[in-house]
């Protein structure tokens, strides 16, 4: 069966976040999935299969299954190459419209905020005093920690062994942009107990990262965010109460077949 490779929330080969994505006529065992997801070994394979007019969609880590995916989905968007697409998922109905132009919108729901006291381990194990911290459940099960500034952020050398140990699905860092520019707030991701050390974009994220940074730049609604990965990404946000848009682009740079 075919298989492709999508980069997804950039329009370069090689930036933003690349997803496995794979078309099938009904879902196999589960089991099969996850073999395939930790064979492709990147931070989300897609699984998706036509239901009616609508689809069914999965996603796997090179480790578990997850209730969520932003980048993955604007992926299997990008493949199916419709002007809308529903998919059906473990977090409810979700859609990707096609603008025409080489961009996706993910009408995804907004993640819930509720403050928590920040983990005693938490600042040393990023290496970094923490603000703020949020819990971004249920779809999501994130840990939103807020860092004093964009280089604190860019900067991070996180203890991953002990992030691996985490209960949640990961820990989300950020802070506001250095200044004025292509974007209001940067991220990064670090997701070592789903089996995902640092994601490139995570779009999932960014239902927290919208209603978060809505509340503290004046109610705006819509915002860029910037993942400061390694190989970047950008995020168009726009929050519309319990529903968040994510606006992207995505290019294939794999095309092949799988054999097993």
């Amino acid at each position: 069966m075919r298989i492709r490779i999508v980069d997804a929330f950039t329009a370069t080969p090689f930036r933003g976040n690349p997803a496995g994505v794979v078309v099938l006529d009904e879902f196999p065992e589960a089991e099969w999935m996850q073999r395939v997801a930790a064979e492709v070994n990147l931070s989300e394979t897609a699984f998706v299969h036509p239901v009616g007019d609508d689809f069914a969609l999965r996603w796997f880590t090179p480790a578990v299954e997850v209730a969520l995916c932003g980048h993955a989905t604007l992926a299997t968007a990008h493949v199916l190459g419709r002007d809308k697409a529903s998919f059906h998922t473990l977090s409810g109905v979700l859609t990707a419209v096609s603008g025409g132009d080489g961009w996706y919108t993910l009408d995804f729901p907004t993640a819930p905020l509720t403050p928590v006291p920040a983990p005693p381990w938490l600042a040393e194990v990023l290496g970094a005093e923490v603000g703020e911290v949020h819990h971004t459940g249920p779809n999501t099960d994130d840990l939103l920690v807020e860092l004093a500034d964009e280089a604190t952020v860019r900067g991070l050398r996180p203890d991953f062994a002990t992030l691996a140990r985490v209960e949640n699905r990961g820990v989300v860092v950020t802070a506001p942009a250095a200044e004025a520019g292509d974007y209001d707030f940067v991220s990064r991701f670090f997701g070592a107990a789903a089996g995902v050390a640092e994601d490139p974009v995570t779009g999932s994220a960014h239902t927290a990262l919208a209603p978060f940074w809505s509340a503290r730049l004046g109610g705006r609604t819509s915002l860029v965010g910037y993942q400061a990965s390694p190989r970047g990404g950008y995020v168009r946000v726009e929050l519309a109460g319990e529903r968040t848009h994510l606006t992207g682009q995505a290019v294939t740079v794999v095309d092949g077949e799988l054999y097993a």
